[in-house]
C-alpha cells in the first residue's frame, strides 16, 4: 500500500524526560497529522506499578507495546497519518512496533542522563517518578544504523527538534 492510502505514521522514543510529548504534539500540529500519547496506552497495572516507583519490565511492556501496534494499525487502516510517543527503549520493542506497522518511523531523541535528569528534577509526571530514570538509562538501547531511526539531540528547543524531524523525514507542513 502506498503512503496516500495507509497514511503515515511516526514513533518519537527516548527516555522519560527526553520531550517525547512536547515535540511530537508539536510535529503533529505543524503537519496537521493526528498525536497520540502512548503513556495514555498503558493498562492500569503497569500505570500502579510506576506511581509506586516500580520499574517495568518486559512481561508488563507487553501488551502496552500490542495496543501500540493496533493503534498504528488503525491509522493505516483508515489511511490517517499520526504521530504516538512511546519509549521504546529496547530494540525488541521497536521490532515489536514495527512488526504492526513495518512503515512506521521511528524518531529518537537522544540527551544526555544529566540533561534530563535536571528536566525530570524540575516537573511533575502523573505516574513517572524521578526515581524510575536511572532504569529507563540502563534499559535503553539506542537504535542502530540498520534500523534506520531518525536521531535528534533532545537538547534544542521543541521548535528547532520539530524542524529536524521534518526536514530529516522530508515532511510537509500543513498549510494553516
Amino acid at each position: 500500500m502506498s503512503a496516500a492510502k495507509t497514511g503515515c505514521a511516526v514513533v518519537v522514543m527516548g527516555v522519560s524526560g527526553s520531550g517525547k510529548t512536547t515535540v511530537a504534539e508539536l510535529l503533529a500540529k505543524q503537519l496537521g497529522w493526528r498525536f497520540v500519547e502512548g503513556d495514555r496506552l498503558h493498562p492500569p497495572a503497569n500505570v500502579e506499578k510506576m506511581k509506586q516507583g516500580i520499574a517495568l519490565t518486559d512481561v508488563d511492556r507487553a501488551p502496552w507495546l500490542d495496543r501500540i501496534g493496533e493503534e498504528l494499525r488503525s491509522w493505516a487502516t483508515a489511511g490517517q497519518s499520526g504521530v504516538l510517543t512511546c519509549s521504546a527503549l529496547k530494540r525488541a520493542y521497536r521490532d515489536r512496533i514495527r512488526s504492526a506497522r513495518p512503515d512506521v518511523r521511528i524518531v529518537y531523541l537522544k540527551g544526555s542522563e544529566a540533561l534530563i535528569k535536571g528536566r525530570v528534577g524540575a516537573r511533575h509526571h502523573e505516574y513517572m517518578p524521578a526515581s524510575l530514570l536511572r532504569s529507563q538509562f540502563e534499559t535503553l538501547e539506542e537504535p542502530g544504523p540498520e534500523e534506520q531511526a531518525v536521531e535528534v539531540d533532545a537538547g534544542g528547543s521543541a521548535e528547532t527538534e520539530v524542524a529536524a524531524i521534518i526536514a530529516a523525514l522530508d515532511l510537509a507542513v500543513a498549510r494553516p
